[in-house]
């Protein structure tokens, strides 16, 4: 799969990481491509994985993920409504004390032939490089359409080694926030540590 990454710090450079290693091709799309830190990042990573600007990593991805600042969701999804269209975004930026902390609006009304998914915001990054518990997998919550963005979102949260689980279309966006919400009252408030995530259980596990 092409996947766009839009950010490379914490989230987007852990994600990157794990899917190149999983096979993926990864665009890191960043404001200042010759940043030194991106470049070392992608060199280790190997040939599969480049940097260059947020556009050019835009038209590359099938799937473009969100690892940018809440506060910048708005206007990047704006500057580049025409790029987007069709494709299946992700989004695991929280505009933190903003409701809502998610950007799925935006995407419907800038560019609503997107297919938004909202993932990969409800857990802190350390669970992403580690999502084992002893012998646990840990489940991530996120919702999107269904069809081709779910087996993608799917195919790309197993890669990293979390069980998904979809609790419906984007409407449900406020429900993956509250997860969200938990995990921060938890790992920070807490002080629970940030290696903190959650499991599903059912009577057919």
């Amino acid at each position: 799969m092409r996947i766009g990454i839009l950010g490379a710090k914490n989230i987007g450079g852990t994600l990157g990481r794990i899917w190149a290693h999983a096979g993926h091709q990864i665009m890191f799309g960043v404001r200042h491509p010759q940043n030194p830190e991106v470049q070392e990042l992608a060199q280790t990573l190997g040939s599969n994985v480049s940097v260059a600007g947020v556009a050019d990593a835009i038209t590359f991805g099938e799937v473009v993920l969100f690892a940018i600042p809440g506060q910048a969701m708005e206007s990047t999804i704006t500057e580049h409504s025409a790029a987007l269209a069709g494709k299946t975004v992700i989004d695991a930026a929280n505009k933190v004390g903003v409701s809502p902390m998610n950007s799925l609006a935006a995407f419907a009304t800038q560019v609503p032939s997107a297919q938004a998914v909202r993932a990969f915001n409800s857990l802190g990054w350390e669970n992403f490089a580690q999502p084992q518990f002893g012998n646990i997998q840990a489940d991530l919550f996120y919702c999107g359409p269904a069809g081709v963005a779910q087996a993608q979102s799917e195919q790309l949260i197993a890669d990293v080694g979390l069980r998904p689980v979809r609790v419906g279309g984007p409407e449900q966006a406020p429900l993956v926030d509250a997860v969200a919400g938990l995990w921060f009252v938890l790992a920070l408030g807490q002080q629970r540590g940030r290696h903190l995530a959650f499991k599903l259980l059912t009577d057919e596990q």
